[in-house]
């Protein structure tokens, strides 16, 4: 009998059809009329982290986009969802006209009938929890605080975040279809 004992080579990717979920370091990615003029919004993704709360896990990949950094948030189950964050933009709570008390008592409401007026719009409680952090790479993360609010009748997510010794920061997040996304597989 002859037995061939030379390894079977790995699949090979394909490259013409990757997906949002299968972004990695060095990926360039390429999210179709994301910016304020409604260009692409091109970016290689130079951070990839880990996020969890509870039982619950997903990604986040970032880079640089002209002169700010850009975030993509992809929860991946059933329906692929992905977030980005786009603007570059930080906002304080004395900007939401809320102060740490405020947001404490949210907190410990869980009430999604709570809202709050921001820019003109109301943006409605959806959740606040404990998350975790995981750069890649890294065995220790970091915990934090987070509420989320969306927008009544629109896109858009405004995540507030809490670091221990740090202050809380607000972020704007528009929800993005999955196939406004391509990826191009880096070296």
């Amino acid at each position: 009998m002859f037995f061939d004992r030379k390894p079977k080579p790995a699949p090979q990717e394909d490259l013409a059809n990757l997906k949002i979920q299968d972004a990695r370091v060095r990926d360039t990615l390429s999210v179709q009329g994301a910016a304020e003029d409604f260009s692409d919004i091109d970016f290689t993704v130079d951070r990839r982290d880990i996020y969890e709360a509870g039982s619950a896990q997903w990604f986040e990949v970032s880079g640089m986009w002209r002169t700010r950094r850009v975030f993509l948030e992809v929860h991946v189950g059933d329906v692929v969802e992905v977030f980005g964050n786009f603007d570059g933009r930080r906002v304080t709570l004395d900007e939401l006209g809320l102060s740490e008390e405020d947001m404490g008592e949210l907190d410990a409401r869980q009430n999604v009938s709570d809202f709050l007026d921001f820019e003109g719009k109301f943006w409605l409680y959806r959740f606040s929890r404990e998350m975790g952090v995981f750069s890649e790479g890294h065995d220790t993360g970091r915990g934090f605080y987070a509420w989320q609010f969306r927008e009544q009748e629109g896109k858009r997510f405004l995540n507030i975040r809490k670091f221990e010794g740090e202050p809380f920061i607000g972020s704007i997040w528009t929800l993005v279809e999955p196939n406004d996304i391509t990826l191009f597989r880096g070296a």
